[in-house]
């Protein structure tokens, strides 16, 4: 993964979804020029998210794999995530 300032390539490759990757590719490319950066800086939290999510993950896997605990509280909302990507797909992104 790239590292370094934030660019149009960055966002689509740390997305790591090939739909959310073109839905982005999409938004940023009809967006009017007056709207560019509220575009780019929307996608720019969401890629950050996936990071840290992917990050956290990992940190849980490898906790795991050494016989440890997980780390943190953890809280089950696998419900929401669903409700969330049912909204992507018939609406668009949610913004927070």
């Amino acid at each position: 993964m790239t590292t370094g300032p934030w660019s149009i390539e960055r966002i689509r490759d740390a997305l790591g979804s090939p739909d959310l990757s073109q839905r982005f590719i999409g938004e940023i490319g009809r967006a009017p020029a007056h709207e560019m950066l509220t575009v780019f800086a929307k996608w720019q939290g969401i890629a950050e998210r996936t990071l840290a999510a992917v990050e956290r993950g990992r940190q849980a896997a490898a906790a795991e794999a050494a016989g440890g605990e997980v780390p943190g509280e953890w809280i089950d909302i696998t419900q929401k995530v669903q409700e969330d990507a049912a909204l992507v797909r018939a609406h668009g992104t949610p913004c927070g």
